[in-house]
């Protein structure tokens, strides 16, 4: 059996069997990402109750109405990775576009002067996101989570050191642009993830979505670089370990 890294998922207080039929299925770590300061935080217990399960703290586009003031004194948190997810969602506009470029760039500091990850959002805002990154200063483990860009995209991404994280889309019979785009990375530049609960992969959409399930993007991934499963498997838990440098966060 393959295994695998998911390296962004949404995990309830309630993760136990989720971890467990994670692990069942070849997943050897994970990481659950917070949306705003209580999400967060609850993201920080939930890690810290599993050895294979580390947190991010940071706030999403759709909350950045309620800024960021707390979210630095999370970063110190043993079981915390990452800064994010943070960036710019111009799909849904949940909160003023003014309030996103703020609270986006101020992550972007935190990041930077934390030397985390920062893990990115972006919809609708690509020119936005990389005109931004480009006057804060690209931090120096970037990834753009849930990758739904073209090859155009993914350029300008790899271009800028960031990394590219596909999800269940990428099995998705209308994502040729996105396989597209997983077809040109280096295999050092990708990750994979679920973004469970959302997004669950074919043939499981439509359906709540978990860890468990990261190999079925995994193995559309494989498909669309023209490599061996096995061989993306193995490269990318390798390269979220490095990225998210866990070797003193727990297992390794």
């Amino acid at each position: 059996m393959s295994t695998w890294f998911d390296n962004h998922c949404h995990l309830g207080a309630d993760a136990g069997e989720v971890v467990a039929r994670a692990r069942a299925g070849g997943v050897v770590g994970m990481v659950t990402v917070g949306c705003d300061l209580d999400d967060s935080r609850a993201a920080i217990v939930t890690a810290s109750a599993h050895d294979d399960v580390w947190a991010t703290a940071g706030v999403h586009p759709h909350e950045a109405s309620h800024g960021v003031e707390g979210l630095a004194d999370l970063l110190s948190e043993s079981k915390v990775v990452a800064v994010g997810e943070a960036g710019l969602d111009f799909h849904y506009d949940h909160s003023p576009r003014d309030a996103q470029r703020e609270v986006f760039a101020a992550q972007v500091g935190l990041a930077n002067a934390h030397d985390l990850p920062l893990v990115i959002h972006t919809r609708e805002a690509w020119e936005e996101t990389f005109a931004l990154l480009d006057a804060e200063g690209v931090p120096n483990r970037t990834v753009f989570h849930c990758f739904t860009g073209g090859p155009d995209e993914a350029r300008e991404g790899l271009e800028r050191g960031a990394l590219l994280s596909f999800s269940g889309i990428i099995t998705f019979r209308a994502a040729d642009d996105l396989r597209s785009a997983a077809s040109i990375c280096p295999l050092d530049r990708v990750m994979v993830e679920t973004d469970s609960p959302f997004l669950a992969p074919v043939p499981h959409r439509g359906k709540a979505n978990e860890p468990a399930h990261v190999a079925l993007v995994g193995a559309a991934v494989a498909e669309a670089m023209g490599r061996p499963v096995d061989e993306v498997a193995e490269a990318t838990t390798a390269t979220a370990r490095v990225f998210y440098a866990l070797a003193g966060h727990g297992q390794a």
